[in-house]
């Protein structure tokens, strides 16, 4: 008799179409990014994100709630049931087609409901199930229960990984996942700690109606972290930045590089161009930008200068590279404000302290056109 075939041989296809499987990667003429740089860059992002930040609270939330079902259903196979692996297997194969027919049916609810509605319903399936495996003691209802159970899970999961999606630009999109996966398995093994403890110190009752208010409550905190509404894929960053001429020799490690860009704001039209810069200041940081500021001329009080640095060279030019479609489009809205002439200048230099024992090298000023 040949042997059964090993888990692992069952990767081998995907393994086989993804080396096979022709990429078209863009090119880049920046250097690749330190593995430190690179997890800073994620975290730094994810942090300034809401979206992000409401994705991964509502995952890790729902992961410590829902957990409940699949890490107490032996408890309910024995206990509650009176059965043995037969009954266990049944309940598992109830799951696993309430997760089939959620998937199948997956687009079609996108299409008619909003995100944040279908994570409630998810909620709310999930508590449904939960409460009944701690008031029923038959096999078909709790087989039923389970099957609305798994296709709550999976339409929570699939609707949260896409709005961590939707939030991040393809150049942190990986960094962005990694971070949402780290922090949902972290809410997934500790509802499995807290759930069981309470099944052991309590009741299993008590565990799986605790488990179903915990959802309720996580359906509610969407009106504290409300999920992104489905839109088209965020565009990749425009990647066409020519990086401006200096006088210096600039290695790549290079830096601090200062920026300065000053303004001329009519009295009229400062409440807008704040609200604009405060959005500006947002997009800049998440990509890069350091310290950040935004100063208004004491003797020319229509005057205003926009000041940020990155560490070094290579980072300014990351920094640019990674700036979309949407945030050009917001400098364009700034430009219409500016009423001198000629348009806002930009100064680029490099800080350098008056005890470096480097040589010193003068301020390069660069003015473009925006």
């Amino acid at each position: 008799m040949s042997p059964l075939p090993s888990e692992s041989d069952g990767y081998l296809v995907p393994i086989a179409t993804l080396w096979r499987r022709k990429w078209k990667v863009r090119s880049s003429s920046l250097p690749r990014e330190p593995m430190r740089t690179a997890i800073y860059d994620g975290l730094r992002f994810t942090a300034m994100s809401s979206e992000i930040k409401a994705a991964i609270t509502r995952g890790t939330l729902f992961g410590l709630a829902s957990i409940a079902i699949l890490a107490l259903l032996p408890l309910v196979v024995r206990d509650q049931l009176g059965g043995g692996p037969l009954a266990y297997g049944t309940l598992m194969a109830g799951f696993g087609t309430g997760a089939v027919f959620a998937g199948i049916s997956n687009s079609l609810f996108k299409r008619i409901l909003s995100q944040e509605r279908l994570m409630t319903l998810a909620c709310f399936a999930c508590a449904a199930c939960s409460l009944s495996l701690a008031l029923t003691s038959w096999l078909a209802v709790a087989a039923m229960a389970v099957a609305l159970g798994g296709a709550g899970w999976v339409t929570a999961w699939s609707g949260l990984g896409v709005s961590v999606q939707l939030a991040s630009p393809r150049w942190v999109v990986g960094r962005t996942i990694s971070i949402y996966y780290a922090l949902i398995d972290s809410g997934i093994a500790a509802g499995s700690l807290i759930w069981g403890t309470v099944a052991q110190t309590y009741s299993l009752t008590w565990a799986l109606e605790g488990s179903a208010g915990a959802l309720l409550l996580v359906a509610a905190s969407g009106t504290l972290f409300p999920l992104r509404e489905r839109r088209e894929s965020e565009p990749d960053p425009l990647e066409e930045f020519n990086a401006p001429a200096v006088a210096l020799n600039l290695k790549p490690r290079s830096g601090p590089i200062v920026v300065k860009l000053d303004y001329h704001i009519p009295e009229m039209n400062i409440e807008a161009f704040l609200d604009l810069m405060r959005e500006r200041r947002h997009v800049h940081s998440r990509v890069g930008a350091r310290n950040w500021t935004l100063q208004r001329d004491l003797q020319k009080p229509l005057q205003w200068t926009e000041t940020f640095c990155t560490p070094t060279w290579t980072d300014y030019l990351r920094l640019n590279h990674r700036l979309t479609t949407e945030d050009k489009a917001l400098d364009e809205r700034i430009l219409l404000l500016h009423a001198g002439e000629p348009p806002p200048q930009m100064t680029l230099s490099i800080e350098r302290p008056p005890s470096s024992a480097r040589k010193a090298e003068r301020s390069v000023p660069y003015v473009p056109r925006l």
